[in-house]
C-alpha cells in the first residue's frame, strides 16, 4: 500500500486555536490578575485545569528534559491520558512544537494540529487529548510536568502508531 506524504502546517500558540485540545498557560492580558506578596508580584490565576482526581488520582509534578527535535521530521506516535490532564510548563527560554488531535475525532492526518508555543507560553492537555511527547526546537529543553498519579484500574497512558500516515512536519 503506497502512502501519500502529509506536510502539517505550524501554527501560532494562542489560547483561543488550542482551546478545544486544553488550556495555554501564560502571562497574558487575558488572565485574572491581581497584585500579591505585598506589591512585589502580579498573580495571574487559575490558569488551566488539573483534572486528575477520577479514581482517586492525585497531582503529580515532575520535570521532563527534552531533546531537540530536528525538522523536517516524521511523526511516529500520538498519545493521550483518558484519566488526567497533563501540563507542560517549559522552564526554559525556547520555543518548542506541540502537536494534538481532539479526544473526539478519528486520527487522521487532516484532524492533526501542529502549533509553535513561544517561551513563556505552557500547554495543558485535556483529558483524552491526543499528543505527540514535547518537541523542543533548537536545545535541550526542561519542562515541569504536572499531570496524574495514583491507583487505577485503567492505564493512563494510551499510544496510537502513526505508521498508516506519512505525516511530516517542516520548517
Amino acid at each position: 500500500m503506497s502512502t501519500r506524504r502529509h506536510v502539517m502546517r505550524i501554527e501560532p500558540l494562542s489560547a483561543g486555536a488550542f482551546r478545544r485540545y486544553g488550556d495555554v498557560i501564560e502571562a497574558s492580558d487575558s488572565a485574572e490578575q491581581f497584585t500579591v506578596n505585598q506589591g512585589g508580584a502580579t498573580r495571574y490565576h487559575d490558569l488551566a485545569t488539573v483534572d486528575v482526581a477520577a479514581e482517586h488520582g492525585h497531582p503529580v509534578i515532575s520535570i521532563f528534559r527534552a531533546q531537540p527535535c530536528n525538522l523536517p521530521l516524521r511523526l511516529q506516535l500520538l498519545e493521550r491520558h483518558p484519566i488526567g490532564s497533563q501540563a507542560f510548563i517549559p522552564m526554559g527560554n525556547h520555543p518548542y512544537l506541540v502537536v494534538v488531535a481532539a479526544a473526539d475525532t478519528p486520527l487522521g492526518a487532516q484532524h492533526i494540529h501542529c502549533f509553535r508555543a513561544s517561551p513563556g507560553q505552557g500547554v495543558n492537555f485535556a483529558r483524552g487529548t491526543w499528543h505527540h511527547p514535547v518537541l523542543p526546537l533548537h536545545s535541550v529543553c526542561d519542562f515541569l510536568v504536572i499531570d496524574r498519579g495514583g491507583p487505577a484500574k485503567l492505564p493512563n497512558c494510551e499510544e496510537f502508531a502513526l505508521d498508516d500516515l506519512e505525516l511530516w512536519i517542516e520548517a
